[in-house]
């Protein structure tokens, strides 16, 4: 009797779970409101949008759609066919062809599955005329990039299939859909993407379509992707590119006025179209595979460098917030600054003043060593300690976006490094001082910055005092940018009085300075010109190359309307080739033309590849900052 009663409870119990199952399918659970995707007996196709287009800020476009075309296939509704023939049509081997199969029919042998992707237009052509012979094979067209002017890599980025992880984590897309990799198509991915359509169609249990769902009634249209307007100058870009050409460097300009970047070059660089079709994953590997040139490393953004005599223009800023210096403190150069008393406590100057006086204006121009060495004490040990001492010189420099992200909109980018106190605490088991960090007054030692951040920090102070957040994207289908990020100035430190003694400095290097042979008839440019020492080890030997050449200017002198940072890796000094190609620059840029012939063909022709060949390993120190 308790058997019976037993399997009399099991069966009940087992039938109730069955019809609440039944119940909460039937009734609890609208079946107009589920989703037919999640259904075995429907199936989707998707509706690809087209791509958002890509303009320069002269409505110039840079990156454009064309279509292409993948073969499809559906592995168990593949008939026996002439294999040969149909390599041939595709162009592949016998043995790629069975590799591309069984790896579909792994997958999923009822679903279609990607077969060769990508064809070109001519191909298809012919392809399309013969594919009805192959059963279990279609085409299906979808939209790539094309990119008219081969320029900007860099900051355009592109695209690239998703894999299952991604697609894993957000479910708006499918492997093997194409995404933004890189630069501005993935920084606005979704403005740029568009959204699919979808087509539901019913299924038998053959897994055939046998026709439309629901009549359409949940089919949606593609919507195309936003277009863009970048704030790049394509014409300014380009000759930027042409002038780094043989060169290893970085080029950034900025509007100061709004933050908009003008230029963002990185050399070398490569024509974006190789990151299409076909070819792109043989040109991929080699592209990323250069670990000698780097084409794929944004040096622009991400190559972190000493900033060498630049740098002192913050120096004297911070001595005269400190009130540490004013313009009439003057000191005297003997071919450099002694600060110990051993052999090597001793920073070289080439300023060529000897016996004289030298003050702000001069120290800043001839770029003295020696001024600069006693302003950074002077600003450490105005202080109780080193420590608070430096603390407070890293909260001045970085008011400038120096040692930060700056937080622009690109995905990426490189803090670079500005000490404080507890860096050296840290780095030092002794005490230390001033004396310890004087590197640092010359743009050495540990300050790293990165050619954006120069170019920012020079904007900064064409500003008198604060300065707009980098961007690159003006519009977004037609409407401005407006986001609080971009157009709030952002405040340094340092009184807007101050800034007036040193732009009229940075105006004499260009008049009697270091760059004096760099000028330009009818525009005032206000710059700074720096060179650092670079060694490279060669079979374990220290070998001295070429200096890196350095320049930050901005011009003209009232109402600034670029701010420039070129960065010209062992380039030599930052007077022969930085300042030239700034000059040219911002002539190109301010005139739409260039006066200056044979400057230009002397920059355009000049290669250093014969230099970079020698340098087999990374220099791991710079020493001391010469003109």
């Amino acid at each position: 009797m308790k058997r019976s009663f037993l399997l009399y409870f099991l069966v009940a119990f087992i039938g109730l779970i069955l019809i609440g199952r039944l119940f909460q399918l039937q009734v609890l659970k609208n079946p107009n409101n589920s989703n037919p995707i999640n259904t075995g007996a429907v199936t989707v196709k998707f509706d690809y949008p087209e791509r958002g287009y890509i303009y320069d800020r002269n409505q110039k476009l840079l990156v454009a759609n064309q279509l292409s075309y993948d073969v499809m296939v559906i592995p168990n509704q593949v008939a026996q066919l002439d294999t040969l023939e149909f390599c041939s049509l595709l162009k592949i081997s016998k043995e790629s062809f069975l590799k591309r199969y069984y790896k579909a029919r792994k997958y999923a042998p009822w679903l279609a599955s990607k077969f060769l992707k990508q064809l070109a237009k001519e191909d298809f052509a012919f392809l399309q005329e013969k594919l009805n012979k192959y059963k279990g094979f279609y085409i299906q067209k979808r939209i790539i990039r094309n990119y008219p002017i081969k320029s900007a890599a860099n900051v355009l980025g592109y695209l690239s299939e998703v894999n299952e992880q991604t697609a894993k984590k957000n479910n708006y897309y499918e492997q093997g859909e194409l995404i933004g990799k890189a630069g501005v198509e993935k920084e606005y991915e979704q403005f740029l993407r568009g959204k699919k359509g979808k087509k539901y169609y019913s299924k038998n249990i053959f897994n055939k379509i046998t026709g439309s769902f629901k009549n359409g009634q949940l089919d949606t249209l593609p919507e195309n992707g936003k277009d863009i307007t970048l704030t790049i100058d394509s014409e300014l870009q380009q000759y930027a590119e042409q002038l780094m050409n043989g060169k290893r460097g970085g080029i950034v300009a900025i509007e100061p006025s709004t933050g908009e970047i003008l230029t963002l070059v990185t050399a070398p660089s490569y024509d974006p179209n190789l990151m299409v079709g076909r070819k792109r994953s043989v040109n991929s590997v080699r592209l990323f595979g250069d670990t000698f040139n780097k084409p794929m490393f944004d040096r622009s953004l991400k190559a972190s460098y000493a900033p060498g005599s630049p740098f002192k223009i913050i120096n004297a800023l911070i001595g005269l917030q400190e009130d540490v210096i004013d313009e009439g403190f003057y000191v005297y150069c003997h071919h450099g600054y002694r600060y110990g008393k051993r052999k090597n406590e001793f920073m070289g100057c080439h300023c060529g003043i000897t016996g004289r006086k030298i003050k702000l204006k001069t120290a800043i121009s001839k770029s003295c060593n020696s001024y600069f060495s006693i302003t950074y004490r002077k600003i450490i040990d105005n202080a109780a300690t080193p420590s608070i001492g430096m603390d407070n010189w890293n909260k001045h420099v970085t008011s400038f976006g120096l040692g930060n992200f700056l937080g622009y909109d690109l995905p990426i980018g490189q803090k670079g490094c500005i000490p404080n106190g507890k860096y050296y605490d840290k780095y030092y088991k002794f005490r230390w001082g001033a004396v310890t960090t004087i590197s640092n007054a010359i743009g050495q030692g540990e300050v790293l910055t990165t050619p954006i951040q120069l170019a920012n920090f020079t904007a900064a102070i064409a500003n008198k005092g604060f300065y707009y957040t980098p961007h690159i994207v003006k519009e977004i289908d037609h409407q401005k940018i407006t986001n609080n990020k971009f157009t709030i100035p952002k405040k340094t430190t340092i009184n807007a009085k101050y800034f007036n003694p040193i732009i009229d400095a940075m105006e004499e290097v260009f008049k009697t300075g270091t760059g004096r042979w760099s000028q330009v008839k009818g525009i005032t440019i206000c710059g700074k010109t720096g060179t650092s020492e670079n060694f490279v080890r060669i079979d374990g030997q220290k070998v001295q190359l070429p200096d890196h050449s350095i320049l930050i200017a901005f011009a003209p002198k009232e109402n600034p309307k670029i701010a420039i940072a070129v960065f010209v890796e062992n380039g030599g000094y930052g007077s022969t080739i930085a300042a030239p190609i700034t000059s040219l620059m911002i002539e190109k840029y301010l005139t739409k033309k260039v006066s200056r012939k044979q400057i230009e063909t002397n920059m355009v022709n000049l290669s250093l590849q014969d230099i970079y060949n020698k340098a087999l390993i990374k220099p791991k120190e710079d020493v001391e900052t010469r003109e």
